[in-house]
């Protein structure tokens, strides 16, 4: 970790944390890096946004490396998480209150088991309205914000894998391999639909970008800690 390297070109692996938004963490380390080796710029961009609900693997890279950022972007990501099931949400997860609820009591494990297998393949998937995909110029989540509606088109996406690791009732556990594109908000609300009742996702966690994993990310303060005594 030294200037000439973050010049040069980069990977850095961090997991980020609950609440921050991915702009809030290229920001900080971004802030660190320049005050260690006294620099008036220094490119850091990310591969990938998280929303602040999402924890796990943020790809950033730095100077010349900032170049193959849309590289890392498509490649195959991983997600761990939960879905409660006999409830939506406007925005698909937890940053919205809950706007209807559902039966679950006729939701069985071979149901749940059977259902996972309807998406996986190339699918169909409407992104949800709150989220940064631009429209005539404006975000969707502006839109939604502001309690406006827009027509959103289906997008073409790749489920590798799909599987639910634990049940416990209203919380299904599960784990989705999936091509860039892939919103598990989504994923969550139509997997509801599909075992006739409804669902939001309460719990993500990115866990591999490619052959990238969070296991080998750092935090936040262990990236400053480290960047400090080197």
């Amino acid at each position: 970790m030294d200037e000439e390297s973050f010049k040069s070109g980069q990977v850095l692996l961090i997991d980020k944390p609950l609440e921050w938004t991915s702009f809030q963490v290229v920001n900080k380390l971004r802030w660190h890096i320049k005050q260690r080796f006294n620099l008036k710029k220094i490119k850091v961009g990310h591969a990938g946004t998280l929303d602040p609900l999402a924890t796990g693997l943020l790809i950033l890279c730095t100077g010349n490396e900032t170049k193959n950022i849309d590289s890392y972007q498509a490649q195959i990501k991983e997600y761990t998480g939960i879905f409660t099931i006999g409830a939506t949400t406007p925005s698909y997860d937890l940053e919205t209150t809950i706007d209807k609820t559902f039966e679950i009591s006729h939701i069985t494990p071979s149901l749940i088991e059977e259902t996972t297998k309807q998406f996986i393949g190339t699918i169909q998937q409407k992104p949800p309205i709150f989220s940064a995909i631009k429209q005539e110029g404006k975000r969707l989540y502006d839109l939604a914000r502001k309690g406006e509606t827009a027509e959103i088109k289906s997008r073409e996406i790749t489920i590798f894998e799909f599987e639910i690791t634990k049940i416990e009732m209203p919380n299904l556990h599960f784990r989705v391999v999936c091509s860039k594109g892939t919103y598990i908000r989504s994923l969550a609300f139509d997997f509801g639909k599909a075992l006739n009742s409804g669902a939001h996702l309460s719990v993500l966690r990115r866990t591999k970008i490619g052959e990238f994993s969070v296991e080998n990310a750092f935090s936040v303060d262990s990236f400053i800690e480290k960047l400090s005594v080197e």
